[in-house]
């Protein structure tokens, strides 16, 4: 059965690939077969320019050459790397042979015992799968990220002067600002973007159990340490972890896990919040020609867009909780757990990704009600009490507190004319009466 979108088993593949095609330059089984190869030719290079003795008469023109073989990667090349697989059992190892025989083709024989020099697989696998996460992040994830705090800056921006009731446990509260609420979102995605490019994207290289010993028993008087950071920090511009057992930690890569889950969490609260207005009416929809909003009722426009965004970022949650909770523990100085683990990085990922596609189109599509959101504020002129009582306090009115308390509790409606009425029937000063009825529940929002 050929694989189409109607017949793959993970939605990411299937229904949504059109929001997730890009991740697969990064995360599927041809791009981590690709990344081994990019770091196998890098490595060999890199053993020419800080040179072995046997390496130096390498022709250093034919760098090109070998970058070509990364560079020019193909479909192709990766079936053939996996019919080497179905012998050696061993994918590493099928990327060993593959460049090999490319050296063959290359008439460089002489130097093709160079290539994975020293090395156990997880030098590979620890330092082209950082590389993948780096350039998928750098690529795809914060470009769409950037793109949902652009549009909820925009929309901050837009709604700045718009005042709104605030409810704090699900109750009238203190007003606020529509856009001063979507800029606790901008505030809070932007610092946790800070956190996630804080976090270095770690590489092991050291060996069968991180120590070089290879590397060292043939040629005692290179400083293979030094030669590691550099190849790993100056070649594929990533953080060298030293000392390590056979594979990385996983300590900085569970690090970058908890801060996805955090922007994922900001956003969940967005949706929830963004849906709840919706069902208060405060937005509408705008509706596309020929869409359905429910199959039953023809009225309904549902703000699918938010569910499927929560749906889709809490899926991506629960990903990266284990795999930042169970990659950094290792039996001893290696087992293979992480092995099958790590081939699902992109899940959760590409379920982000479909998250913030989402809520993204939800964003877009909505429609201020300002005439819902200006009758919340006239019917809720109680909220006002706290702004009359911390003047009476600040003009030393006795028990202040308390005479609002009895007020709005005792009042079945109150509005504008029960407000003044109560302030007129104050003993204070003209003057702080004529002040305490400017505050109506369209201005007191605060700064």
């Amino acid at each position: 059965m050929k694989l189409t979108a109607l017949n793959a088993i993970s939605p990411i593949d299937g229904r949504y690939r059109s929001k997730t095609k890009h991740l697969a330059k990064y995360f599927s089984e041809e791009a981590l077969i690709h990344f081994r190869v990019r770091v196998e030719i890098e490595y060999f290079i890199a053993l020419c320019e800080w040179p072995l003795p046997q390496l130096e008469s390498f022709n250093t023109s034919l760098f090109e050459d070998l970058r070509d073989i990364y560079k020019h990667f193909t479909e192709n090349d990766a079936k053939e790397i996996k019919e080497i697989e179905k012998t050696t059992n061993h994918d590493v190892k099928a990327v060993e042979y593959f460049i090999k025989k490319e050296f063959d083709r290359l008439e460089l024989q002489e130097y093709k015992e160079f290539i994975h020099f020293g090395l156990t697989s997880q030098d590979i696998n620890n330092t082209a799968i950082p590389l993948s996460i780096k350039e998928a992040l750098e690529s795809v994830f914060l470009p769409q990220l950037e793109e949902v705090i652009d549009q909820l800056t925009h929309q901050a921006e837009e709604y700045k002067a718009v005042p709104m009731l605030a409810r704090t446990h699900g109750q009238p509260a203190s007003p606020t600002r529509l856009g001063k609420e979507f800029g606790v979102f901008v505030e809070r995605l932007q610092q946790q973007k800070k956190a996630l490019l804080a976090v270095p994207h770690a590489a092991k290289f050291g060996g069968a159990t991180g120590n070089f010993n290879a590397h060292q028993v043939a040629y005692p008087k290179t400083d293979w340490q030094s030669f590691g950071r550099r190849f790993v920090e100056e070649k594929l511009g990533l953080h060298h972890s030293f000392p390590t057992t056979q594979i990385e930690h996983y300590d900085h890569f569970a690090a970058t896990c908890d801060a996805i889950k955090r922007i994922n969490t900001i956003l969940i609260d967005l949706n929830r919040d963004l849906w709840t207005y919706i069902s208060m009416d405060y937005f509408k929809q705008k509706i596309k020609e020929g869409e359905v909003g429910s199959s039953a009722m023809p009225h309904k426009v549902n703000p699918i867009d938010f569910e499927n965004s929560e749906g889709n970022l809490g899926i991506a949650n629960a990903l990266l909780s284990y795999l930042s909770e169970k990659l950094p523990v290792s039996r001893l100085q290696r087992d293979l757990t992480d092995s099958t683990v790590l081939r699902n990085i992109g899940t959760p990922i590409g379920h982000s990704i479909i998250g913030y596609s989402a809520t993204l189109k939800g964003l877009n599509k909505l429609l201020l009600n300002e005439q819902k959101i200006n009758n919340d504020l006239e019917n809720n002129w109680a909220v006002v009490a706290e702004a009359i009582q911390t003047i009476l306090r600040r003009e030393g009115y006795p028990n202040p507190y308390e005479a609002l308390k009895e007020l709005t509790r005792t009042n079945a409606q109150i509005n504008q004319e029960v407000i003044h009425q109560f302030i007129d029937g104050l003993a204070i000063d003209t003057k702080i009466k004529s002040e305490l009825k400017t505050i109506s529940p369209f201005n007191y929002t605060g700064i």
